[in-house]
Order: C-alpha cells, then sequence, then structure tokens
C-alpha cells in the first residue's frame, strides 16, 4: 500500500490527457505539493503533441476540488508565506489552464469550491454531475478573490450575478450554474463519465490548430476593440489556411469524406 499517493494523476490515452487532483480524503484541497504537481502537469501536458484535449477532474466522488487546503493555509499564515502561493501558483495554473493550446474539459464531479471553482471556469468546457455544487467561499473567510475568479465569472454569469455570488457567499446548484451560464452541460452522475468520455474523445479528432487559434482569438477579443479582435481574427485565419488539417478538410468535402487531423 502507498501510504503517500501522488498528488495529481496523469493517464493519457486515445488523445485525451486527463489530469486528476488526487486528495479525495480532503476533498481535493489544493496543499502546496498538489499546486506545484498540477502545474507541472499542465505544462508537460501543452507540450505534448499526443495529448489532443485535457479533461480536469477530482479523485472520488464528493469533490472536484474545493480551493485552499486551509489545514495547511493556517502554518503558512503564521510562517508569513501564505500569500506567496498566489503569484507562485494560482496565477501560473489558471494562466496554463486558460492558454492551454488544445481544449480543456473540466469534469465536476462534486463539490467545487474556491480556487477550485477558479480552475473550472479557466477551462473552456465546463460538465457537471447534477449532484454537485459549486461554491464562492472567498468573503466567507475574510478574503478577496484569486485565481482570475474576477475576471472569468463576470463574463461566464454577468457583473451582477457575479457580484452577488461574490459578495453573498453563493452556494449554486448544478442546475443553478446551467441556468446562468456557468456550465454548459449537467448529467446525472452515473452519465458523467460517459458524457465527458464522449465530448473529450470527439474534440481529440479534431482539428488541434484551429482549436488554438480560436482560443488565442477569443482571449485576445477580450482584452482589445473591434479592428483589433478583426486584425488578430486575419492572422489566425492565415496561419491556420496554411496548415495541412485545413488542405485536408477540403480534400475531404470535395471527395465527400470525413475529414482526419492530424494536428499539423
Amino acid at each position: 500500500m502507498n501510504d503517500n499517493p501522488r498528488p495529481v494523476l496523469l493517464d493519457l490515452t486515445d488523445g485525451v490527457a486527463t489530469v486528476t487532483l488526487n486528495r479525495p480524503e480532503a476533498m481535493n484541497a489544493l496543499d502546496v505539493a498538489t499546486k506545484e504537481a498540477l502545474l507541472s502537469t499542465l505544462r508537460e501536458v501543452a507540450e505534448d503533441p499526443a495529448a489532443r484535449v485535457v479533461v480536469l477532474t477530482g479523485a472520488g466522488d464528493r469533490a472536484f476540488c474545493v480551493g485552499q487546503d486551509l489545514k495547511e493555509h493556517i502554518g503558512l499564515l503564521e510562517d508569513g508565506t501564505a500569500w506567496d502561493t498566489v503569484p507562485q501558483h494560482y496565477n501560473p495554473i489558471v494562466t496554463a489552464l486558460a492558454e492551454m493550446p488544445k481544449p480543456v474539459v473540466a469534469r465536476i464531479n462534486g463539490a467545487c469550491a474556491g480556487a477550485g471553482a477558479a480552475f473550472a471556469m479557466a477551462c473552456d468546457v465546463r460538465v457537471m454531475a447534477a449532484e454537485a455544487q459549486v461554491t464562492f467561499a472567498f468573503a466567507g473567510i475574510g478574503l478577496s478573490c484569486d485565481s482570475g475568479t474576477s475576471w472569468h465569472l463576470p463574463r461566464l454569469v454577468g457583473p451582477q450575478r457575479a457580484a452577488e455570488l461574490l459578495l453573498m457567499g453563493g452556494r449554486v446548484s448544478a442546475q443553478e450554474a446551467l441556468a446562468m451560464g456557468l456550465v454548459g452541460t449537467v448529467v446525472p452522475a452515473a452519465e458523467l463519465d460517459a458524457t465527458v468520455a464522449e465530448l473529450a474523445g470527439r474534440l481529440a479528432q479534431g482539428p488541434t490548430v484551429a482549436y488554438a487559434a480560436i482560443k488565442a482569438s477569443l482571449r485576445t477579443a477580450q482584452g482589445t476593440d473591434l479592428p483589433g479582435a478583426l486584425a488578430f481574427e486575419a492572422e489566425q485565419m492565415r496561419r491556420t489556411g496554411s496548415s495541412r488539417d485545413h488542405r485536408a478538410a477540403v480534400e475531404a468535402f470535395l471527395a465527400k469524406e470525413r475529414p482526419v487531423f492530424a494536428g499539423e
């Protein structure tokens, strides 16, 4: 029996890189070791051409991730290093998720709170078990928000609802999360694995060069005006239009065949 299991697991099968936070006994809370392993794993899959889509999830059936490990946090407060983790860990993790040059799917299998909710929001697609909940708990423990929450949440649910959730510390059911646009798909827990596998498999067979360009275009458009967005789109169209995937897809269309995307 391994008394010190790895805090983050990676499985790469058929182009799908599944990254699992592996502290189910702590509801996948984030201690320093877990954050360091998660950041390293995300950077690894970002560089691996065999990983065509990423699935982020938590081990067990109770939690996706409940955010900062408060037991460890107490000690870090005492030695004055608690807030080093924001620039050293949280910010790079969210950046790695948001700027991942391939689609990222959040498989929200249970409780999702704090930085865990922020990580899910940084993913491109969120699939949530009907029994799961999202909690915005920062204010409840006397903190501001971090890990990109102030950036992603208003863009998903609107500024008014975002302010209410963060100030009031709202707990959101899966059905409420779906209605407000926080997640895109809700299924019974028994169907979560099959739903995520089908979605990830479909994305893994898709045009990864185009996916990366689409993600970059969406990020750029959030911080520029229309002319800037149009100029960036033109660059990405030129780049993807020069790819082998595009030419193969056009040839397949003319031949009335299904395209096969190589990611080149």
